[in-house]
């Protein structure tokens, strides 16, 4: 197996037969030569970030190219506070924005996890949320090689490859739109579930660079954060992490979590902890490594919006800390009738004694995408067979869950099975490509536009006649 960031027992790719690990962009393509001669198939990995068995076929012979070692940078051109700068595929956000911020530079908002690459953050449409700003990182592509394509938003080549999963083949030179670097705050307010159930969601986000929801549904209860910007002069070195942990915090996170797998007396107790250290800033001071305690605080955008690790922690998922995930979009102006959706659900299960409570650190995760136009992204314009306006933008409902690692590793509140199925079929949802299983995935295509998963398996057919870079999400869209 070749497994994805949460390492042994949580396969990204269930059989293949070779991980190569090039330090060129030529070494990538003699490798895909000799395979494709061959008649092998050929899947691009960066730093494994799948949560579930779909990145590759199921086929045995498939070889891994892990771009993490492919990682130059290049190029860098910024005049009046824009610009552009050449990325290969394996260089990860923290290592940009690092390389960046020392020459004045910046991302903007295409920012997502730290630990995830250039690279498989193009390919796999990765967003940061936001309905004001672009968040979605390939709207930041202008070209890219050795089949180099140039920034065209009319141009069917482009919008298949601005979300290709991988099926066009290896991203393996990138160059992207940068910015003036600049300081941001982040400020975070609890908020009840009517004010958001019932408020006006999009009021409520839309006026901030970016901005997102933490959901509570034991206590039900929600943290908005709220992100702006602030002169370049602003005092603040505020640094965010989401993951970090010692390991006297993962240990009682794991034993209290585990214990919740058949009682909900410890889920209720953990998510009471998990709000309360949440409701203060996750965000520490750069420089001196001190935790910051009030709202707001302000720093560089890349790590107030991001960050990474704190020194002499480790992220979760090394400590055995593992989770699941169910990530669907809907048009924002579907939203509230979604969440409300989803209550209805949750107290049903609380009906039957199985309350639901969230047993991620961080809750239950509410992001938002502004329209960008590709055939295959979550906040595409064009619709499916459901008529729905996605004009305003794309709600994300993102529900992280722990996976305990004692008997059969099952929660009995926490199963998606019945949530994904209702909201598939009572909402024009688009999964995630890389959060959703392989069932929610098969659900899930009927409510994707037909004719763009025609010319986009029209577009693969010329790039990849062989199927040399065949998946498993290929196969469940049709595309392969």
């Amino acid at each position: 197996p070749y497994n994805t960031f949460d390492g042994p027992g949580f396969p990204a790719c269930n059989a293949v037969s070779q991980v190569y690990r090039p330090s060129t962009v030529d070494e990538m393509v003699s490798i895909v030569k000799d395979a494709s001669q061959r008649g092998v198939p050929v899947r691009a990995s960066g730093n494994g970030h799948m949560w579930y068995d779909t990145m590759c076929s199921d086929d045995s012979r498939t070889v891994i190219i892990k771009t993490d070692a492919v990682n130059k940078i290049s190029d860098l051109a910024l005049n009046n506070g824009q610009g552009s700068v050449v990325v290969e595929a394996g260089v990860t956000f923290p290592q940009l924005a690092e390389w960046l911020h020392a020459r004045g530079a910046s991302l903007g908002y295409t920012l997502v996890n730290w630990n995830i690459t250039i690279g498989g953050a193009m390919a796999m449409g990765a967003h940061r949320s936001s309905l004001r700003e672009d968040s979605q990182v390939s709207k930041f592509l202008v070209a890219g090689d050795l089949v180099h394509l140039e920034k065209d938003q009319s141009n069917d080549t482009w919008l298949a490859a601005t979300t290709s999963l991988g099926l066009l083949g290896v991203l393996a030179r990138i160059k992207m739109e940068v910015v003036a670097d600049f300081k941001v705050f982040a400020n975070q307010e609890i908020l009840s579930e009517d004010e958001v159930l019932n408020g006006d969601i999009y009021v409520q986000i839309s006026p901030y660079v970016t901005a997102n929801y933490w959901w509570w549904p034991g206590i039900k209860k929600f943290h908005r954060r709220t992100y702006g910007v602030v002169p370049i002069t602003k005092h603040g070195n505020a640094f965010q992490s989401t993951f970090s942990l010692s390991q006297l915090e993962a240990s009682a996170a794991l034993g209290l979590l585990n214990g919740g797998q058949n009682l909900s007396a410890p889920n209720f107790i953990a998510e009471g902890i998990f709000f309360g250290l949440w409701s203060v800033p996750n965000f520490h001071d750069k420089k001196t490594n001190l935790p910051l305690l009030l709202w707001p605080v302000y720093g560089y955008a890349y790590d107030v919006l991001i960050g990474g690790l704190y020194p002499n922690t480790k992220a979760e998922w090394d400590y055995g800390l593992h989770g699941l995930t169910l990530e669907l979009a809907v048009p924002v102006v579907q939203a509230n009738r979604l969440l409300r959706r989803v209550r209805e659900l949750f107290d049903e299960a609380a009906a039957q004694g199985k309350p639901v409570t969230s047993t991620y650190r961080s809750g239950i995760n509410i992001k938002f995408g502004k329209p960008f136009d590709s055939l295959l992204g979550q906040t595409t314009q064009r619709v499916g067979n459901v008529t729905a306006d996605w004009s305003k933008g794309a709600m994300m409902f993102d529900f992280p869950t722990f996976r305990p690692n004692t008997g059969d590793h099952h929660r009995y509140n926490e199963e998606y099975g019945k949530l994904a199925q209702t909201l598939i079929n009572e909402f024009p949802t688009r999964p995630h490509w890389t959060k959703c299983t392989r069932d929610v995935l098969k659900q899930s295509v009927k409510n994707l536009n037909q004719e763009s998963l025609s010319k986009f398996a029209a577009i693969r057919e010329q790039f990849d006649p062989e199927k040399t870079f065949k998946s498993v999400v290929g196969e469940i869209i049709g595309a392969v």
